[in-house]
């Protein structure tokens, strides 16, 4: 028996068909499906808010994961530090900023836990053991503090500042 396949369509109109369980990996989507009583014959379910270049990366990462135990919502105690490995590091390795952000929204959008994670972590990285001014730089963030205001901000975080 053939897989139940879904129609889904980008922002961008480019629409994508992929297999019910690729696309039951969005709890979204997969809400979607069940609120909606959708058949296999409907139109495409239409994603305005994920554009066609992102929507193929989603599915690809989807295809990639579709056998994975999916990831259970957590209270956040336990944090997984473990740099990504196989195919996570490389799906993430060479990504330009503005494309892993739009898989950022999309993944959150899509509510799909583990590339959200993915990808997040993969932010996370890029900022580990920087300081402002270096994170400014790579997001190319403007400091619109004056310098009394910063002084201000590091006295009131003296806290979180490394004491090594």
């Amino acid at each position: 028996m053939a897989e139940t396949m879904v129609k889904l369509r980008s922002s961008d109109d480019r629409d994508f068909e992929v297999e019910a369980k690729i696309a039951n990996m969005s709890l979204t989507i997969k809400n979607m499906l069940e609120d909606l009583g959708w058949e296999s014959d409907d139109s495409p379910i239409p994603l305005p808010n994920v554009s066609g270049t992102i929507l193929e990366k989603v599915i690809d990462y989807c295809n990639q994961h579709q056998d994975d135990e999916p990831v259970q919502d957590d209270d956040g105690s336990k944090v997984d530090t473990e740099d990504p490995t196989g195919y996570d590091a490389e799906f993430v390795r060479d990504i330009d900023q503005g494309t892993l952000f739009h898989l950022i929204l999309a993944a959150n959008f899509l509510d799909i836990k583990s590339l959200l994670d993915l990808t997040c972590k993969h932010v996370a990285s890029m900022i580990r053991n920087k300081t402002p001014q270096e994170i400014r730089d790579i997001f190319n963030i403007k400091n619109d503090f004056t310098p009394q205001e910063e002084e201000q901000v590091r006295k009131e975080n003296e806290w979180a500042e490394d004491r090594a």
